[in-house]
């Protein structure tokens, strides 16, 4: 493509060369630059673009974007007042504009984005709509599954993800617009059809990430510039700031009254292998819905995703079954046993998110709430210290395990998690190995246990020692419920 039509959206100055040249790629990593590609200067919180510029040229770059000039000679240097959403506008043109092609819909938010995420999804399909995902998970086009280094990626890897939707027969793509994302771009070059909003609350203050709480409410705002229709959580004490100048036609979800479309009548169900929630709506539809996923917050996250399915020509049997069947991996995610007790994967992996999901666990009533856990190695032991005091608090039993333990020796970690332990008088046993600790709580289960295995959610490694290895949770069940299944009778 030639790059007078890649820049087609951007303003910006020839410092030197022509724009009527051909390009091959847009490359924004100097590692990864090639012959005849465009290189975009990106300038980060920890590393400057700009500083390798010549390396890019000596690998054949054809052009740059810069935001000051370089020491390059012979190429096309063109700038900018911001390279970053010059790339989000240059990669749209780049890949063919391709969100005019698909229905496009964001979701901002502290929490529920990745649960919403998936079931506007599931109800979608249920509907004849194939939906691609970006977000935390990675990007999800039909079974395939490409990971991603951030909930919001770059925005070139999020145009050409959406031509690869295109590609595949999608019609429609969902998502994650993290506060970062939206700070820093990723999501520019094209107008959301749909923004949702679902709730705010303290994270992501200091360091690379935000200054302060009232950035992070900005950033998250700037959706609602960004989309022809914003769906707010009207419960949220945020949603005011939310709304207050954007751009899109609003309409509201929630318990309360104000709210355009309600919930109501939400109850607990529980059997074996299955802890959901029902409820029921109201104003722009009145019906009854199962959602298998646990806890009250998970009906702000169907409402928000049946408020915009709304909108699509889905019937209320697909709006029904797409949110009883919906399954978000590693979000209280149901393992089935044999036995009559319920075996979940979750990721949290700190002390909200634990005291979250086993506050909401505990009003299902267990027989026992059983909940391994670990911590990461080579952070912070304040950490450690609130997960082992909160789940002494909320489990009946703790199994303290391996996560991630990096350079650190696993049983280090665990005398920290300890010392929150101790804070209560919680029970807990210590198996280092994880696996082996997956397997103590499938051969100790009882009838109406809960049993989470908390921290690794969607991951599929271990950190041990500087080396990233293979390990899913629900292939060591797997294996585990195997070799129990293989024992001779009489062992």
């Amino acid at each position: 493509m030639k790059l007078d039509q890649i820049l087609s959206a951007v303003d910006y100055t020839v410092l030197r060369g022509t724009t009527d040249i051909n390009i091959t790629d847009i490359i924004y990593d100097s590692r990864k630059a090639c012959e005849g590609c465009l290189f975009v200067c990106l300038e980060g919180s920890a590393v400057d673009g700009h500083t390798f510029a010549a390396a890019a040229a000596e690998k054949g770059a054809a052009a740059m974007v810069v935001t000051r000039d370089v020491p390059v000679d012979g190429i096309t240097v063109i700038r900018v007042e911001d390279t970053r959403r010059a790339l989000a506008f240059m990669s749209a043109a780049f890949f063919g504009d391709p969100a005019r092609s698909l229905t496009t819909i964001a979701i901002t938010g502290t929490k529920g984005k990745t649960t919403t995420a998936c079931m506007i999804r599931s109800i979608l399909e249920k509907g004849g709509y194939k939906t691609g995902v970006i977000g935390t998970l990675g990007i999800m086009i039909g079974d395939e599954l490409i990971k991603t280094p951030n909930t919001t990626p770059e925005s070139y890897e999020i145009q050409r993800a959406m031509r690869m939707m295109i590609d595949k027969g999608c019609r429609c793509v969902v998502m994650e617009a993290s506060s970062i994302g939206l700070k820093w771009h990723r999501t520019d070059g094209f107008i959301f059809d749909y923004g949702i909003f679902t709730n705010f609350s303290h994270d992501h203050i200091g360091g690379a990430e935000h200054k302060d709480m009232d950035e992070y409410r900005a950033c998250k705002a700037m959706l609602f510039r960004q989309c022809r229709t914003g769906i707010f959580n009207t419960d949220d004490p945020a949603a005011a700031a939310m709304m207050e100048n954007s751009t899109c036609s609003v309409e509201t979800f929630g318990f309360g009254e104000n709210a355009q479309f309600r919930a109501s009548d939400n109850q607990l169900i529980t059997r074996p292998g299955y802890l959901g929630i029902s409820f029921r709506t109201s104003g722009r539809l009145t019906r009854s819905f199962d959602v298998d996923i646990p806890g009250k917050f998970n009906v702000y996250n169907a409402l928000a995703a049946l408020a915009v399915c709304l909108h699509f020509n889905i019937s209320e049997q697909q709006l029904f079954d797409g949110l009883n069947e919906v399954k978000v991996k590693g979000r209280v995610e149901p393992v089935k046993v044999p036995g009559n007790y319920t075996l979940l994967i979750d990721y949290a992996h700190n002390a909200l998110s634990m005291e979250n999901i086993l506050s909401t666990l505990r009003e299902y009533h267990p027989h026992r709430l059983i909940t391994l856990f670990g911590a990461g190695g080579n952070r912070s032991k304040d950490r450690r210290y609130e997960m082992g005091e909160i789940s002494g608090r909320l489990s009946d039993l703790s199994v303290i395990t391996e996560d991630n333990s990096r350079f650190e020796d696993v049983m280090d970690i665990i005398e920290d998690i300890k010392t929150g332990l101790h804070k209560t008088d919680g029970k807990y046993i210590v198996i280092p190995d994880r696996t082996d600790a997956i397997r103590w709580c499938i051969e100790n289960a009882e009838d109406g246990d809960i049993v989470v295995l908390a921290g690794k959610g969607h991951e599929d490694y271990q950190d041990k020692n500087g080396v990233k290895t293979h390990y899913d949770e629900r292939e060591v069940i797997a294996r585990i419920l195997a070799e129990k299944t293989c024992v001779p009778s009489g062992e």
